[in-house]
């Protein structure tokens, strides 16, 4: 499954970087190295990694800025692995377009579930344009959604919400970034507001809404659409 796939490590901890070349390299994957921000960018654009798996505290520049510059034209998983663990820092790398945040140290097991779950959402995203999760179906070109054959009766801003948590599936979303694509910048603080339409989607979609097991509740940060 990972041959010829290849991960981009951007961390300056060189223990950090051989654990991890020993654990991905086991699993069929290409490892490539950068101890700093300005390499990582300079591999990123070279090498076009599967993956990315990037550290906040580099040397030279700010992992917030790196996950910025990359976002302006990578389009596939970056997964932050970072010693900081603050709230503030796991939803700005979030908002800035992390798949995913593990904090060191970490669980090699856990990294490696999180990088399937990227890899399940990124193939699933290109193959088709409708997504099958047991018994949904959402059609994301003529706006559907099903369960068990029958037609979820969902409002446009229901469906528009919907869409966008199936297709960053296991990736956590923040409120902030939830609230900016749906209904724009002046409601990004609108958190109650977002609760209410989630509560709703639950209602039609969940078989126990008080036991989502598709729409996940993110504990002060945002929701995840469960692969």
């Amino acid at each position: 499954m990972n041959e010829n796939e290849t991960i981009l490590i951007i961390d300056d901890e060189l223990q950090i970087r051989r654990l991890l070349e020993i654990t991905l390299s086991a699993k069929g994957f290409k490892i490539i190295h950068s101890a700093n921000g300005k390499d990582g960018l300079v591999d990123a654009a070279t090498f076009h990694p599967s993956i990315i798996i990037l550290d906040l505290g580099l040397p030279d520049i700010d992992g917030h800025i790196i996950l910025k510059k990359l976002r302006e034209w990578y389009s596939k998983p970056v997964i932050v692995l970072s010693v900081r663990d603050s709230e503030r820092d796991i939803i700005q790398a979030l908002d800035n377009g992390a798949n995913d945040y593990l904090t060191k140290p970490f669980r090699s097991g856990e990294l490696l579930a999180r990088i399937r779950a990227a890899q399940r959402a990124t193939t699933e995203k290109n193959e088709s344009s409708i997504l099958q999760i047991g018994s949904i179906s959402i059609d994301f070109v003529n706006h559907v959604a099903k369960k068990n054959d029958e037609i979820l009766k969902l409002t446009t801003t229901e469906f528009s919400l919907l869409s966008l948590l199936a297709k960053n599936q296991g990736r956590v979303l923040t409120h902030h970034y939830i609230l900016k694509e749906i209904w724009g910048f002046g409601y990004q603080e609108q958190t109650q507001y977002l609760r209410v339409f989630i509560a709703q989607i639950r209602k039609k979609l969940e078989e126990n809404p008080s036991k989502p097991e598709l729409i996940i509740t993110v504990s002060g940060i945002g929701y995840r659409f469960e692969t």
